[in-house]
């Protein structure tokens, strides 16, 4: 069956992990996704382990259900193999500085004369009409910039990254989600047009939507901020053999949980548990109070009777541990597959799942260049079909 997106035409400029991973969620929705590489290819590709270099596991979780084609476009003919390609198109997606793209003659105008009802979507640092707009960036600078290290520091004590790509994952979602909004815009319409997706302006927003707390009125009306997010002894915490995630939430929550430890009445009679606004002023001591009730019981055992009370309570899985999970083995979440040069592989399936046309693995991550004459050919194919 035919994913969302079949018939879509991707020219994929993106490297590294934001923009693959947009065109991979593109791909996974059946866009047939060309990724053009330069020699030497995308810089994931020679992160380790390997089995064969070029091929390491960044690249290979980031780049399925795409074509590679290799080409220079510094070098005049490659450039035009790739102007050739453009009439057929989609979208165009990149995330080098717009400058870079208008360097080479592949700035909006320049494509757009060629394909008028082309999505030409970057995705980059900075918002071209800010000051710090053509500046390089990674994800460990957004993450000091947009504020994530510094609320780990009010947490731990020092400013710290979490340990996962997450600006570039985060922007990368609202990548695909950019270039899907200007799909259904263009088949209304008829339109194309040039978007802009600004690392820092997304992440900002991104982080301020916890965050803004009293901010969110002019005047400020108290500290920026969410509080239970930011308290030190928000968890997960201590049981007699582990740890424990667990969420008392509600008012209902709390009742059953106060009747589970033997205080029944702890709702009606300590006012900082009185209400879910007066937990969250209080969510230091409320976190406090949770670090010692836990302690009597293994986590086995709190599991199973917070599960028997709907009370939301989790384990602390390590990344191992997902691959057993039950759950996640339940609904096939992770597949192997057999690549013709990598032997077996394990991938997670795209997650969303649609009734009439679903989102699957179709191609399995390319070689450096491995669809180079056929991606051609099929350009002068069309051209002389036109």
């Amino acid at each position: 069956m035919a994913g969302p997106l079949e018939g879509v035409r991707v020219l994929d400029l993106t490297t590294v992990v934001m923009g693959p991973s947009a065109t991979q969620i593109l791909g996974d929705m059946g866009a047939d996704v060309i990724k053009i590489e330069a020699p030497g290819g995308d810089t994931m590709r020679h992160i380790g382990p390997f089995r064969h270099p070029g091929m390491g596991p960044l690249f290979l979780q980031s780049n399925r259900n795409k074509r590679s084609v290799l080409l220079d476009l510094k070098n005049a003919n490659d450039k035009q193999a790739l102007l050739a390609l453009v009439p057929q198109a989609d979208v165009l997606v990149y995330n080098i500085r717009p400058q870079a793209m208008a360097r080479l003659g592949l700035g909006y105008e320049a494509i757009a004369a060629i394909n008028a009802g082309i999505i030409y979507c970057g995705a980059f640092g900075f918002g071209e009409d800010g000051p710090y707009a053509g500046r390089p960036v990674y994800d460990d600078l957004m993450q000091a910039a947009s504020g994530v290290a510094w609320l780990n520091q009010r947490v731990q004590g020092k400013p710290q990254y979490a340990p996962i790509n997450f600006c570039d994952r985060v922007v990368g979602l609202y990548l695909a989600i950019a270039i899907n909004g200007a799909l259904y815009n263009r088949q209304r319409t008829g339109e194309g047009q040039a978007i802009e997706v600004p690392m820092f302006e997304t992440m900002a927003q991104f982080v301020l939507a916890d965050h803004m707390g009293g901010h969110a009125f002019v005047p400020p009306e108290g500290p920026i901020g969410y509080r239970r997010l930011l308290s030190t002894q928000r968890g997960p915490y201590p049981t007699r053999d582990g740890h424990l995630c667990i969420v008392v939430y509600t008012d209902d929550h709390w009742r059953r949980f106060s009747a589970m430890i033997g205080k029944p009445d702890l709702v009606q009679t300590d006012p900082r548990f009185a209400g879910i606004d007066a937990r969250t002023r209080h969510t230091e001591e409320i976190g406090a109070f949770l670090a010692t009730a836990l302690t009597g019981r293994t986590t086995r055992e709190w599991l199973g009777l917070l599960r028997e009370a709907d009370i939301p309570a989790a384990p602390v899985n390590s990344l191992e541990d997902l691959f057993a999970d039950p759950h996640l083995v339940a609904v096939g979440m992770f597949k192997e597959v057999e690549h013709p040069t990598e032997g077996k592989l394990r991938m997670p399936r795209h997650p969303v799942k649609y009734s009439r046309t679903p989102a699957d693995i179709r191609r399995l991550p390319p070689n450096l260049g491995e669809h180079t004459a056929e991606v051609l050919e099929e350009g002068r194919s069309e051209r002389s079909g036109d």
